[in-house]
């Protein structure tokens, strides 16, 4: 249950799932920084996040209060997603668009203030993001997967039905093994964004 190539054989049985999910985080982004309608909501969001940053930064151990904070915000939130699936999808589904919506927003923004996107890109996002933000989108598709499970469950008939019960024991087995890898996955960007990221960008 444990081992890292069960979790990554286990990503190949959810692929619609998972490509629906990075779909939706690519249409996210897009829409934040072309989109006008929605700047108010996404300049709030970004706000919230900038006031978060000042007080860990003001801390007597910044390093160490940035990372508590990024883990248990990213890890809570990306299990509880996946869990929230039950609900036939709805918060991954929106919760990958927001997401999606507040970075296309901030590079937006960054371009307009005629600071070098690529220095942001390549300092600000990849170092932590190339684990963080897959890990995201990986969670959010079990969320996807897990509310078609449910949909399969509510409309399946005949032999269908009868056979849905093998689904659901195989999807609890991998929802585990996949909550354990997030969270070390997570635990990992973390520690490269309270440290690498935040040195790169002071």
């Amino acid at each position: 249950m444990l081992r890292f190539s069960i979790f990554l054989r286990d990503l190949r049985s959810i692929r619609k799932a998972l490509l629906l999910a990075t779909v939706l985080f690519i249409a996210g982004i897009v829409a934040g920084a072309s989109s006008e309608g929605f700047e108010q909501f996404l300049r709030g969001q970004l706000q919230g996040l900038s006031d978060m940053s000042q007080q860990l930064g003001s801390s007597n151990n910044p390093e160490w209060n940035f990372f508590v904070f990024i883990f248990l915000n990213n890890s809570i939130k990306s299990v509880l997603v996946m869990f929230s699936g039950l609900l036939l999808g709805i918060i991954p589904f929106f919760f990958l668009v927001v997401n999606g919506m507040v970075i296309g927003f901030l590079l937006k923004i960054v371009e307009a203030s005629g600071e070098s996107l690529f220095d942001v890109i390549v300092r600000g996002l990849l170092p932590h993001g190339i684990i963080e933000i897959p890990v995201i989108v990986i969670a959010c598709g079990y969320g996807l997967a897990f509310g078609g499970l449910v949909l399969r469950s509510i409309t399946a008939t005949g032999e269908r039905r009868r056979g849905i019960g093998g689904e659901w024991r195989q999807f609890w087995r991998k929802l585990g093994t996949a909550s354990l890898w997030v969270v070390v996955l997570l635990l990992i960007a973390a520690i490269i964004e309270s440290t690498i990221t935040l040195w790169l960008m002071s």
